[in-house]
């Protein structure tokens, strides 16, 4: 195995940061909000910790992904359909037939992340981006909680 383990960083968290997140979507598909959540760690005045996001519902979900190619959440939106689809036998169907396939999609794709913090500056690999993904067709307000736990820049 060919790994390497750096020196360990010890920091006494002295902060904890919280805001909401209001996101409209435009029905289904992918809405980055990476720039907003870096907004808020930094006035939060955060340096070196952990980002929380909590998406508070449960036909929609946090993910992060390629931020670089859109044909990425182009794709990952068809494979989401064919893995749950709008007219697929369900029960659940009270709130439209897009309803039951959004809880789906939320349970294999998840409602929170946390990506680390280092010196006041999200710590996500070149390409990635953080993004909320809406499953229904419809448009939605959707709520995500932030926190940053960590040090004082």
């Amino acid at each position: 195995m060919a790994a390497r383990l750096s020196a360990i960083a010890r920091i006494a968290p002295d902060l904890i940061a919280s805001a909401e997140l209001t996101v409209d979507t435009a029905g289904e598909g992918f809405v980055e909000i990476t720039r907003e959540v870096q907004r808020f760690v930094a006035g939060s005045g955060g340096g070196e910790g952990v980002l929380l996001l909590y998406l508070r519902h449960t036909s929609a979900s946090l993910v992060i992904q390629e931020n670089a190619d859109p044909d990425v959440q182009t794709d990952l939106v068809s494979a989401l359909q064919r893995l749950a689809p709008a007219d697929g036998p369900w029960v659940h169907t009270v709130e439209g037939p897009d309803d039951m396939p959004g809880h789906i999609k939320a349970m294999l794709t998840g409602v929170s992340v946390h990506v680390p913090v280092r010196s006041g500056v999200l710590a996500l690999g070149t390409w990635q981006g953080i993004y909320l993904v809406e499953h229904r067709a419809q448009p939605h307000r959707r709520e995500v909680i932030l926190q940053f736990v960590g040090s004082l820049k």
